[in-house]
This record gives structure tokens, C-alpha cells and sequence, in this order.
């Protein structure tokens, strides 16, 4: 499985033939000057809320690629309105089967409205099962209790979580986070954009390293295989 990471929360992973990506915020963020969101392939666009900071591609990146967008239902009916006719309604505690696996919408504590003020609808995380492995996107959210009943019915191999604070956990509720998940490995995410949220890389992976985690912390535009 190939992870690309195009900054904020912003991953594409590549699952067999399929293109994955999440939360595309790339072309506003000055820290991921270098991409050409034009370039950016993708089959779906996953979202797990409507901030901007989380959807500001997905429009146009949706219709260079016709993809379909995978959201909850106030999400969707948005960017049905905007001409995009490949959508995939959801809402929390849902699940749908996809060509590249199953995907179900788990609850995430957050806010969540559209860059034009419209309701988003529930913040979502995702847990997303695949025949290589099987992932936890947390989105934006605060550690809760929520997350133990993940690995009830999954067997979680890494979690992409946000570790920035002050909108979200930071690396201490992550850790948690983790050991509630039952994960050794996570990607970081949310973080560094924005003066709010930025981190001590140091810090974090002391953090970690202290929990007993491995912290993986991607460069802008940097691929892994996991």
C-alpha cells in the first residue's frame, strides 16, 4: 500500500488499482507550494468534514478526474450542487463496500461546516478495510471513548491521527488514542499548517517513543509503502 502525503491531512493512498485520497487542502496551503493539485489522480475523495482546511480541492479535483466523493449526506448534496454527480452519501456508524474495500464512517468529536457556511453534518472518521490492510483515518477529532470499539470489529494495522492541539488531540491523546485503537503505528497529521498547530517534531516523537509507538511524520509530497 502506497501513502503519499500532500500536507495538512491530506493523504493519497494508493490500494490496488484504485486511488484513494483524503481532505484535500493543498492548493491554499502555503507548506505545499510545491504540488500541482492538477496532477493529483484520484478514483475517490473521502471527506470527514467540510472545513475548509480539509476541502478545498476536492471540487476541482473531483471533476479533473471524475471522482466520487465520499462524505456525509450534507456533504454530498453540496457538491451535487456544484455539478459533481459521483457522490456517495453517509453518515456515522455506516458502512459501504467500494472496489478497493470497505469503508465505514465512525463518529469523531468536531465541529464541521462548509467554506460557504452551509451545515456539514457530522465530523467522520474512517475505518477502511482493505485485502492488503486494514486503517484507522481519525479526521479531526478529540480523544474519545468512541475509538475502543474499533478494534471490537476490526483488526487495525496504523491510524492516521491529528497530533496539532487546539482544534484537535494532541501527541499525549493520540498515544491514547493509539492504545485504544490497538495500533503501534501512526501517521501524524494536522499539524504545522497554521501557527495554531504547530509542533516540537522533537517533542512529539519523545512522546511517542515514550509510549512505546512508532510516529511516522511524512514531508510534503513524500511517498511510503506500508
Amino acid at each position: 500500500m502506497r501513502i503519499t502525503y500532500y500536507g495538512q491531512s491530506c493523504f493519497l493512498f494508493e490500494i490496488g488499482e484504485n486511488r484513494v485520497l483524503f481532505d484535500p487542502f493543498i492548493s491554499h496551503n502555503e507548506l505545499a507550494s510545491g504540488i500541482n493539485v492538477d496532477d493529483i489522480k484520484a478514483d475517490y475523495i473521502l471527506l470527514s468534514h467540510g472545513h475548509q482546511d480539509h476541502v478545498h480541492d476536492a471540487e476541482q479535483i473531483a471533476k479533473n478526474n471524475n471522482s466520487t466523493i465520499v462524505a456525509a449526506f450534507e456533504i454530498t448534496s453540496w457538491y451535487g450542487e456544484k455539478g459533481i454527480e459521483k457522490v456517495h452519501p453517509m453518515n456515522v456508524g455506516g458502512k459501504v463496500t467500494l472496489p478497493f474495500g470497505t469503508v465505514k464512517m465512525v463518529n469523531a468529536i468536531h465541529s464541521s461546516t462548509l467554506p460557504d457556511g452551509t451545515p456539514g453534518g457530522p465530523a467522520a472518521g474512517f475505518v477502511v478495510e482493505t485485502p492488503d490492510k486494514t486503517f484507522y483515518y481519525a479526521g479531526d477529532t478529540a480523544l474519545t471513548y468512541d475509538m475502543k470499539l474499533i478494534p471490537e470489529q476490526f483488526d487495525v494495522d496504523f491510524a492516521l491521527m491529528p497530533i496539532g492541539d487546539n482544534f484537535t488531540m494532541d501527541i499525549h491523546d493520540a498515544m491514547i488514542a493509539a492504545d485504544f485503537v490497538q495500533v503501534d503505528t501512526v501517521i501524524g497529521m494536522h499539524y504545522d499548517t497554521f501557527p495554531y498547530i504547530k509542533i516540537d517534531r522533537e517533542e512529539v516523537q519523545e512522546v511517542a517513543r515514550m509510549a512505546d509507538k512508532e510516529l511516522i511524520l511524512l514531508e510534503i509530497g513524500q511517498t511510503i509503502n506500508l
